[in-house]
């Protein structure tokens, strides 16, 4: 028979249901011949514990979960439930709250947990603001200096894993420091949720508003009438105190059971392994003696399947097969579940017939929450010290619109202003709740930049700021240092030039081959008109030099549709029409393109030769030299808007720039204070500026929702018009054009085909009447000769003309 004991008795028995040390082990193996133990809770007993059942051929059965070399030690079996399972529990639980950063506070000897932590939180998209690793040798004092660092943190979702010794004390702890109050949120593993009902009720006390996971044990008629023969055993007996059944409980009992099974189908093996000396030195563990049937037992223990108080037990890969986790609420001086989660339906909070089934709507029941609120914590809040937000600001004197530091003669304190000064305080001041703040200039003591912007950066990731404000370009390199807000500027870079002065300019709209083209079509329109014109219009006849002074004339005229001669041939007419709505056409083209090019100077960037200007110390030069085919001794380093200015007015050929290619934020400042200049061109290789804060600063999310409200509500665009007024008349939306196409034959080709067409025909018809008409005259002629008639008339003609010249005779 299988008989259980503790090991304070010292009956001779084979197995053993035991919570003892791994040094105890080693009196188990020596003078006991245990063939299996049941007993490690902890991670850090269970790693010795491994290597002596490996080496005794001793099956362990233990509460924690398995070592992380667990591959290396097959006789260690885990009655436990999968922590990877878990972990993806408490990340469904973070999303459908719709959290996004959380704290990890877990115990310093369980490092193969933060790997299962990483990768299920970073498939949900939660970022662990914090790792907080506690001794279990911690003394108070050390707990509460690290509860006073949580608590200066603005994250406010824990998430905490560590043995039940070190979460009683720790939970103590941060309820007397007012951190179990309204606001924060915890979620507590099952390590801890397990054994609850064992602790002290100070403890209990402190966890109220908590939210625990707990293994789950599906009800049954087993479950229910072994726990009324329990309450009923501890009753009777006169030294045990009365103790609720629980999780640990019935593990125990399924793993004895199973336990039990195994050893009946190995009783020969082991009953021949009695008469054998299996003692070991507990002075060389490489001398334990390994058990002859621990192998037999292992295979058993793998192959029993049954159902147990706690469901259906089965061990796969050394591990009990588990994946159902309750979900309860520390309330009063208990628990209340709010739901459960599978791996199959993930969270829900129904049962119908045994079974799991999803939630139609919410995932979990009303919570009550620390404090005794109802509201879901939103994760996070300022921290309690009274400390304000330390907010560091450039020393930038190149563009004072966006910021500029000066003294305010009143408070005889110095002032930061400017425009993103201003949409930070706008953005600031409209979230739901007070943030104190203060801006600090990132200076040395001299009043001078005390370093680039990357080093304001770094200054927030080391936390010597909460955040930095500033014109500060959002980069990928930045970003993994730092979190930043949605940007409230433009976004891209651009390029400024001076307006153009040239005389010739009305030429450039069209190429050459263009003009030649059109003027040719011009003449050949007015001799196609003359042609049909010339034989029934007087206004097309005269000497040759008029006719052709009409002609040059009358088709040049068609440009403003001022042609004063009346066309009489329905032909000329229908040439005319179509000419002029090809002159319509190109005349609309010209005007448009060539009002493009009287508002920029155009500018090829990829020439060779052109002198471009950048602002030194600017993600621009490597931009520029990324994206363009300019050389590095084309490219020229500037400081402030004057210096642009003064470098455009000088152009190329006296020492200055073509043009200025620069962040369209800081072409927009410029444009607003230097008139006869406008950006020719954009594109959208940067991201803009943003706020920067820490990271896994919870105020990044609502910065950025407030900003997009100042966008929405046209405050943003109200910030613009006050610190980019321009003094021009030139704004840069209306400077901001693409280069405009020049106007080419292939882009009217199709319409001079029309036209020539259309000429042509009527020249074709034209001739065609013209050789019928000639026909038919020639035939009357032929026909008329051919008849005799033309002698008739003679003869007649000359008898009148006789008779008359005799009447005047006589």
């Amino acid at each position: 028979p299988v008989i259980l004991q503790r090991r304070s008795q010292r009956k001779c028995h084979k197995t053993y249901l035991d919570l003892l040390l791994p040094n105890a082990a080693l009196d188990l193996f020596e003078n006991l011949e245990v063939h299996a133990i049941i007993g490690p809770e902890t991670s850090l007993e269970t790693n010795l514990l491994a290597i002596l059942g490996d080496k005794a051929k001793v099956p362990i059965l233990s509460f924690a979960a398995r070592p992380p070399s667990s591959a290396k030690h097959p006789y260690f079996l885990s009655i436990s439930q999968n922590e990877s399972a878990q972990l993806k529990c408490i990340s469904a639980i973070i999303e459908s709250l719709k959290w996004r950063d959380v704290i990890v506070i877990y115990e310093d000897t369980d490092y193969r947990i933060l790997p299962l932590f990483i990768d299920s939180f970073k498939e949900k998209n939660i970022h662990i603001a914090y790792w907080s690793a506690i001794p279990p040798s911690v003394n108070n004092g050390q707990i509460l200096e690290e509860l006073h660092k949580l608590m200066r943190m603005h994250t406010k979702v824990f998430v905490v894993h560590m043995s039940p010794s070190l979460a009683s004390r720790f939970f103590v702890s941060a309820n007397r420091l007012g951190m179990m109050h309204e606001g924060s949120a915890w979620i507590i593993t099952d390590e801890t949720v397990n054994v609850l009902d064992t602790m002290d009720s100070e403890v209990i006390e402190s966890l109220q508003g908590a939210l625990g996971i707990k293994s789950y044990m599906p009800p049954s008629a087993k479950l229910r009438d072994f726990t009324l023969r329990w309450q009923k055993n501890c009753t009777k007996t006169q030294y045990v105190a009365p103790t609720k059944l629980n999780v640990l409980g019935i593990r125990a009992y399924d793993a004895t059971r199973a336990l039990a099974m195994a050893i009946e189908r190995v009783r020969v093996e082991i009953l021949q392994a009695r008469k054998k000396n299996v003692g070991l030195n507990l002075t060389d563990l490489a001398g334990i003696g390994a058990s002859p049937s621990g192998a037999s037992l292992l295979r058993q223990m793998l192959d029993i399947r049954f159902t147990g108080l706690g469901g259906d037990f089965q061990l796969m890969n050394e591990k009990q097969i588990s994946d159902a986790f309750e979900i309860v609420n520390m309330i009063y001086k208990g628990e209340r579940r709010v739901g459960l989660w599978t791996t199959e339906d993930g969270l829900t909070k129904e049962i119908q017939s045994g079974k799991l089934h999803p939630s139609s709507s919410n995932a979990l029941e009303e919570i009550i929450w620390p404090g005794g609120r109802k509201a879901t914590p939103k994760g996070w809040m300022m921290p309690m010290n009274g400390e304000k937000l330390l907010v560091g600001v450039p020393v930038n004197v190149g563009f004072p619109t966006f910021l500029q530091k000066s003294f305010d003669h009143q408070t005889n304190r110095p002032e930061v202003t400017g425009f993103c000064i201003d949409v930070f305080d706008a953005a600031i001041e409209a979230l739901p709740y007070k943030v104190p703040y203060a801006f600090l200039p990132f200076k040395t003591p001299t009043g001078e930049s005390a370093g680039s912007y990357t080093d304001l950066i770094d200054e927030v990731f080391y936390q010597n700021f909460d955040a930095a404000v500033g014109d500060i370009t959002i980069t990928s390199n930045r970003s993994l240092y730092v979190d930043f807000t949605l940007p409230f500027t433009d976004l891209g870079v651009g390029t400024v030039a001076p307006l153009s002065n040239s005389m010739w300019i009305f030429l450039e709209p069209l190429e050459g081959s263009l003009w030649v083209t059109t003027a040719c079509f011009f003449i050949l329109t007015g001799f196609v008109i003359w042609v049909i014109e010339h034989a029934v219009n007087e206004e097309f006849q005269g000497s040759p030099t008029q006719q052709i002074g009409t002609v040059l004339w009358f088709s040049f005229s068609t440009l403003v549709y001022a042609h004063r001669q009346k066309l009489l041939s329905n032909l000329s007419r229908f040439v005319v029409t179509i000419w002029v709505f090809v002159v319509l056409i190109m005349t609309s083209s010209y005007t448009a393109t060539l009002s493009s090019l009287m508002t920029v100077q155009q500018i090829q960037l990829a020439s060779k030769g052109l002198s471009i200007g950048y602002r030194a110390g600017s993600l621009v030069r490597g931009i520029i030299a990324n994206n363009t085919n300019f050389v590095d001794n084309t490219l020229r380093p500037y400081d402030s808007a004057q210096d642009y200015a003064d470098a455009l007015s000088k152009g190329s050929k006296h020492g200055g720039v073509d043009a200025i290619i620069d962040e369209i934020p800081y072409i927009k400042a410029f444009l607003a204070s230097y008139s006869g200049y406008a950006m020719i061109g954009s594109e959208p290789t940067t991201n803009g500026f943003g706020f920067a804060f820490r990271k896994g600063s919870p105020l990044v999310t609502e910065m950025s929702r407030e900003i997009a409200k100042l966008r929405e509500e046209g405050k943003l665009r109200e910030l613009e018009k006050k610190w980019f007024k321009s003094e021009s008349t030139l704004s840069l939306q209306q400077g901001s054009v693409t280069t405009p196409k020049i106007l080419d034959l292939h882009s009217f080709g199709g319409l001079f085909l029309i036209s020539g067409i259309s000429s042509a025909l009527a020249l074709l018809i034209f001739l065609l009447y013209l050789v019928k008409e000639k026909l038919h005259a020639k035939y009357c002629i032929i026909r008329f000769l051919g008849g005799g008639k033309l002698a008739t008339m003679i003869s007649y003609l000359s008898r009148r003309n006789a008779n008359a010249i005799g009447e005047v005779n006589a």
